[in-house]
């Protein structure tokens, strides 16, 4: 009895939280000033087609950096609570349509994801989502194949270079500009094409490799080595 009123109890608490967003909701007919800036200042001053992603690498740099370390402790959280299983695993047998179509499917997931951090000054998408697809076309290898072998030393190579020229970046960008991650330290390019919003490019590219070489080496050390 006690554990259903508890229940009731908690559902009308999130009632009561959400209803004055629902009953007071109504659609903004103009941006914030803020947002006004930010749109304005994407297009005119970083040449960035996508105004999420000059939102996210530039005026809140310091907070992707953040979120990277988040997730950099995580995956040392990972490895030290599961360790090194050297003990025989019983291990299901392999799916032999996945195994016939993973050479040509990883091939395809690792150029989506390559693609989805280098563009994504121009569409949506960016590091944070290309990284996760890299470390899907990882995961298919470990379902697919028992003689897969991820080296872990190459992984926390690419995690720790990346990590270390993204912040190499934001530290130019307040020597040779005006603030952490500023994208102006490089050519910004024509508005619209690949070679533009000077730095950003590279920044996603780096956060794409950090947080693929991350969430890969979670997976590994979840699996246990084959």
């Amino acid at each position: 009895m006690i554990k259903y009123l508890a229940v009731l109890l908690a559902v009308a608490g999130l009632v009561l939280i959400f209803l004055p967003l629902v009953t007071g909701f109504h659609e903004a007919e103009q941006l914030s000033p803020l947002a006004a800036d930010y749109v304005e200042g994407s297009i005119n001053d970083l040449e960035t087609q996508n105004v999420v992603t000059s939102v996210i690498v530039t005026y809140r740099g310091l907070d992707t950096l953040g979120e990277v370390t988040v997730l950099f402790l995580a995956t040392v959280g990972v490895g030290l609570l599961l360790g090194r299983r050297d003990q025989d695993k019983l291990l299901m047998p392999f799916s032999e349509l996945l195994e016939t179509t993973s050479s040509v499917l990883v091939a395809m997931i690792m150029i989506m994801g390559i693609y989805i951090f280098t563009h994504g000054h121009l569409t949506p998408g960016g590091g944070f989502q290309g990284g996760v697809v890299i470390a899907s076309g990882f995961l298919l290898l470990l379902l697919t194949s028992s003689d897969t072998k991820i080296n872990h030393l190459a992984l926390s190579l690419v995690e720790s270079v990346s990590g270390v020229a993204y912040v190499g970046i934001g530290v130019a960008g307040i020597v040779l500009a005006i603030g952490f991650l500023n994208p102006e330290i490089l050519p910004l390019g024509d508005f619209g094409r690949l070679l533009s919003a000077g730095a950003i490019p590279i920044i996603y590219s780096l956060i794409g490799l950090k947080v693929g070489s991350e969430l890969t080496n979670i997976l590994v050390t979840m699996g246990g080595d084959r």
